[in-house]
């Protein structure tokens, strides 16, 4: 009984974790419409409940009563565990993500994370990479050549802008002197890290819309090139897995811009709680994000890799001996 009141608080924040962020499709994707809809001059989703709110709960009973196709060709075993691979790394991530300074509940401290890990900012990166085995298998497992395509050209992306983005962290972890996020964040108490890396910040963000599949960055699943990419023959339930990790992976790149550049929960105006504002700054990169989309064209796959080697590369490499400068 002592074992479990120990481990009570560690199952409350993976329950709490796992449930909201299986549920945020739902509002995202009714915002992400939304979004669209304004910047196109319409009024967006407005038929199925006020405002269209209740469309993304229409869609979800869409997709899980949706007929599941496996093609007649497909390695079967793959193709069903595709999806999952993709899903599992967004979910871990999460583990070394914090919320905010540690709090007093009923006389008990509550970390708002699930572990404070040294290395957590190599942990976030490293499993975010995981993420890549699912669209290999995805494509590979389908048997068709265009989900084949999508799969490589996915992975020659991800694999192509992960290696600029972990070059830019680097100036971060030289001024906090750590990889704990704890630390990290709290190292911009006074001045957010954005002040001494604005340069750092662009690549790592620029970098992060190309790993979340995002416009400019969108070629793993351009429709209208490969029939919607690695995922080309998947329908209904295990479609919706996709496009539930992307959602995710979405949340993940805000967390990590507010929370390596822009202070993290510092700088909460007065009566604002820090937690909140957290979130609110959160918010705010995921509005741009959508913003991106419906704002900017998708780039040709050779410009994609010109500008992950030749332009974001090279300035994060800049970036690190700048700062290493500066520091001496």
């Amino acid at each position: 009984m002592e074992y479990l009141y120990a481990i009570l608080p560690m199952l409350v924040k993976i329950a709490v974790i796992v449930v909201v962020l299986l549920l945020l499709p739902l509002p995202l994707t009714w915002l992400e419409r939304k979004i669209a809809g304004h910047i196109q001059q319409r009024p967006g989703p407005m038929r199925v409940g006020w405002h269209g709110l209740l469309q993304p709960i229409a869609d979800g009973i869409k997709l899980l009563t949706k007929e599941d196709h496996i093609p007649t060709e497909a390695d079967r075993w793959l193709f069903k565990i595709a999806p999952v691979v993709a899903l599992v790394p967004p979910f871990v991530v999460f583990v070394a993500i914090p919320l905010g300074e540690p709090i007093e509940v009923f006389g008990t401290v509550v970390t708002l994370s699930l572990s404070n890990m040294n290395v957590g900012l190599l942990f976030i990166l490293a499993i975010s990479g995981i993420g890549i085995f699912g669209i290999i298998l995805a494509g590979w497992a389908s048997n068709s050549k265009y989900a084949v395509l999508g799969s490589l050209r996915a992975i020659a992306q991800m694999i192509s802008y992960e290696i600029p983005m972990g070059f830019s962290v680097i100036g971060v972890v030289m001024l906090a002197n750590s990889m704990n996020m704890m630390e990290i964040v709290s190292a911009q108490k006074e001045l957010w890290n954005v002040v001494y890396q604005p340069i750092g910040f662009f690549v790592f963000f620029v970098a992060g819309l190309a790993e979340a599949q995002r416009i400019p960055f969108d070629l793993p699943e351009a429709e209208g090139d490969l029939g919607a990419g690695y995922h080309t023959e998947y329908s209904g339930i295990r479609f919706s897995l996709f496009m539930l990790s992307e959602y995710i992976v979405v949340v993940i790149m805000a967390f990590l811009n507010v929370l390596l550049f822009f202070g993290g929960w510092h700088g909460a105006p007065p009566l604002v709680p820090e937690i909140v504002w957290l979130l609110l700054k959160v918010g705010f990169f995921i509005w741009v994000f959508m913003w991106f989309r419906f704002t900017f064209p998708r780039y040709r796959f050779d410009q994609l890799m010109a500008i992950g080697w030749k332009v974001l590369l090279p300035l994060a490499i800049i970036n690190i001996l700048v700062s290493g400068l500066f520091m001496l």
